[in-house]
């Protein structure tokens, strides 16, 4: 019996080809947390992703980071740091990978000392955001 994890005709794509399929976000009954769930394409190559939420004045009040993710389906839980989080959010998520550098002797690739650091530069290849209500907001019926 053969048992296949993906499906077949899902093909896995090249990094500029990969795409976000759904980013959803779903609060908890306590207001305090959030259910991200995120999908993108299947990928040839590790994506990085980066999620934030913000409230509806742009303050930034959840994140997340994602480095060379091996499912194309995710679900998280995240902690909204604001005291009373009533009111519309935004969620917003960027998949990204890290461009090609040369490290070696590359004078921005190394801190003092030869440590080693992340790249600098990042091709974005997709990215999307939603908007949620927590809680009684005039908006929200």
């Amino acid at each position: 019996m053969d048992i296949f994890f993906q499906d077949p005709s899902d093909i896995p794509l090249p990094p500029d080809e990969v795409r976000i399929r759904e980013l959803r976000v779903e609060p908890y009954p306590d207001q305090r947390r959030v259910r991200i769930i995120l999908e993108i394409s299947p990928f040839q190559q590790r994506p990085n992703c980066e999620i934030q939420v913000s409230d509806e004045n742009g303050n930034l009040v959840a994140s997340l980071s994602i480095i060379e993710s091996i499912d194309s389906k995710m679900d998280f839980t995240v902690h909204l740091k604001v005291e009373e989080p009533v009111g519309k959010f935004i969620a917003s998520a960027e998949i990204y990978y890290y461009e090609d550098e040369q490290t070696m002797g590359d004078p921005d690739s190394q801190a003092e000392g030869g440590t080693h650091q992340l790249p600098s530069r990042v091709n974005i290849v997709d990215r999307q955001q939603t908007t949620f209500v927590i809680g009684n907001h005039p908006n929200s019926g």
